[in-house]
């Protein structure tokens, strides 16, 4: 099928991964239903391929399903402190509605469905790199919903294309900002306060800049015959050495705590790379984008950024 006459549901459309994979996928032509709950707000731009409905993935029954050639499931309770707010709605939202909404994609002949799950799942590794052979081991409410959901979709494989994705840290530049992420928050405690204060440091955690996560899912929407999951996190990195890009980039001073999360682990993501799929852009140059973006006014420093703390004070 043509991919103009292609159309994709997006959930959590209106987050940080969606804003900007919903605006990619409208450049190459595809049509898109940007479904979000949308407690961040919408920060789409109108476009005569989107339509926008404001819903609940808890509630498949107000999901656009017809017409749909493909599902993009983002929509989640996003990173451990929020799943932890409430673990009723956390199991709801990011494991019951995953299993209703993949139910309804086989019921509505839907044959494509890619899930953005979390490098988290494998919880505490003494492997220096994670791959997707080991064992998952989740410790917070999210990394369980996480490896539930990646079961139910896999017991679907046989009625669909199924495509799941465990993601690194994201980080980098998105109209829906995140500034409650590791490289994204020190960066901006860099840019407003001239120190970073960094707990440990020796840590190693793998990261991916927000444009080439988005360009998988675009990459594996493309190519259905790639099935099966994938880690996607192309840049280990210990947090002294983000700060040290930090200190060069904006001169701001290093401050060195001692950390009690001594975990380090380095994500390997040969797999995925196997497939062709090659990253274009480095933490430096999400650090560098966040940087310029605030200097120029672009980026503000707002409370609905930070996702734990908007939770708690305007929805939960």
């Amino acid at each position: 099928m043509n991919i103009l006459n292609k159309t994709i549901l997006v959930t959590g459309a209106c987050g940080y991964k969606g804003t900007v994979l919903v605006a990619k996928l409208l450049k190459a032509g595809y049509k898109v239903i940007a479904f979000d709950i949308q407690w961040f707000g919408n920060h789409l731009k109108p476009h005569d391929n989107l339509t926008v409905v404001k819903g609940d993935v808890r509630f498949p029954a107000t999901i656009p399903f017809e017409g749909t050639d493909a599902i993009i499931h983002l929509a989640s309770i996003a990173n451990d402190p929020c799943g932890d707010l409430d673990p009723k709605l956390t199991w709801e939202v990011s494991a019951l509605a995953t299993m209703q909404l993949a139910d309804h994609a086989v019921r509505n002949g839907i044959k494509h469905f890619i899930y953005a799950s979390s490098g988290s799942v494998y919880g505490v590794k003494e492997e220096e790199n994670v791959t997707e052979e080991l064992t998952l081991e989740p410790l917070s409410e999210y990394n369980k919903t996480k490896m539930v959901s990646e079961r139910v979709l896999l017991s679907y494989s046989d009625k669909m294309v199924v495509q799941i994705v465990r993601p690194a840290t994201v980080c980098g530049l998105s109209p829906r900002m995140r500034l409650d992420v590791a490289v994204n928050m020190l960066t901006m405690q860099a840019i407003k306060n001239g120190k970073i204060t960094v707990f440990g440091g020796e840590q190693s955690r793998p990261n991916i800049h927000i444009d080439d996560i988005t360009d998988l899912y675009m990459f594996f929407l493309e190519r259905p015959n790639v099935t099966g999951i994938f880690n996607a996190g192309f840049e280990n990195i210990t947090i002294a050495e983000i700060a040290e890009i930090l200190a060069c980039k904006t001169n701001a001073e290093i401050i060195t705590t001692p950390s009690n999360d001594p975990r380090s682990y380095r994500v390997n993501s040969d797999k995925l790379l196997a497939t062709g799929f090659k990253p274009k852009k480095s933490v430096e140059i999400a650090i560098g984008e966040v940087i310029d973006a605030y200097e120029k006014g672009i980026l503000v420093d707002k409370e609905e950024y930070y996702n734990l703390n908007w939770m708690q004070k305007a929805i939960l």
